[in-house]
């Protein structure tokens, strides 16, 4: 299988980004702690090296908790400053302020030596679609998201918003890459949301999740959500999960489509458990 999804918009995003890098300080990336590896845009390590990074381990609520330690350990051991984070609790949100404002420390220090008081942080955040990012940039800006104005990047597309703590931060759309060669990247891609339904085949996906969950051994949450057996081979379980629900076409033909749409808004939901796709040792 081989996933191409980089519509033309993404690379105007990522002109955008490197045009804008020289007005900020700091970069805040959004990763998926699901998939951290498969979330991560290549791309932004080369962009970005030279500048100071926040990585955001957003939805860890619904990733494994200790897969969230090790993940938080590996990024710090890159240098980088971590927050696990859910942005769909407004009560973290002091988590993720008090995490930029560690981030942006020496930046501060910095301007102080050289007698600059008060003076502005600039941060862009980044990450890939469906990442939590626009949810996280709401609370942020307490759901005001308004332009700070007469700025350099005040443009359709991208937009300077004014936080607490003497904090501008440049929002961005998200953006993947021109290609998926490994197919367990694109698939985690495809189980989380990030590449959207539409543009998949559904059904054929389902089954790779199937196959995914016993290969992570995490099939017995499937097993147990739907009260089914799992049966000889993967695709038993789909079937057993139709005839459980009567997603059934006619008495004999299975609505696949039913089934992935029910196991993906599950997945994705956090029913099926706390349950993260990738290990740190993945990257070895």
């Amino acid at each position: 299988m081989n996933i191409n999804w980089y519509p033309g918009h993404m690379k105007k995003t990522k002109d955008l980004l490197q045009e804008n890098l020289k007005l900020v300080n700091i970069v805040i990336e959004v990763i998926d702690a699901r998939i951290p590896i498969s979330s991560k845009n290549p791309d932004f390590d080369n962009l970005f090296r030279d500048k100071k990074r926040l990585i955001v381990l957003n939805k860890y609520d619904l990733a494994d908790p200790n897969l969230n330690k090790a993940w938080e350990a590996y990024y710090k051991s890159k240098g980088w400053s971590v927050v696990l984070y859910n942005s769909t609790n407004n009560k973290e949100l002091r988590k993720l302020d008090n995490a930029i404002a560690e981030a942006s420390k020496e930046i501060v220090e910095r301007y102080k030596k050289r007698g600059l008081l008060n003076r502005t942080i600039k941060a862009m955040i980044v990450g890939i679609p469906n990442v939590g990012k626009s949810t996280l940039i709401n609370s942020l800006a307490k759901r005001k998201s308004a332009k700070t104005g007469n700025m350099p990047g005040v443009t359709k597309g991208k937009q300077w918003i004014r936080l607490t703590g003497n904090i501008d931060l440049l929002d961005t759309p998200g953006i993947l890459w021109p290609k998926f060669d490994d197919d367990k990247l694109a698939l985690n891609l495809a189980f989380t949301g990030a590449i959207r339904d539409e543009v998949i085949v559904l059904e054929e996906i389902s089954l790779k999740f199937v196959e995914k969950m016993i290969e992570l051994n995490k099939v017995d949450a499937i097993l147990e959500k739907y009260d089914i057996e799992q049966g000889e081979k993967p695709l038993d379980i789909l079937d057993n999960i139709a005839y459980k629900k009567g997603f059934l076409l006619n008495k004999t033909e299975i609505d696949y489509l039913r089934v992935a749409n029910l196991l993906f808004n599950d997945f994705r939901n956090g029913k099926l458990g706390n349950i993260t796709l990738e290990k740190p040792e993945e990257l070895n």
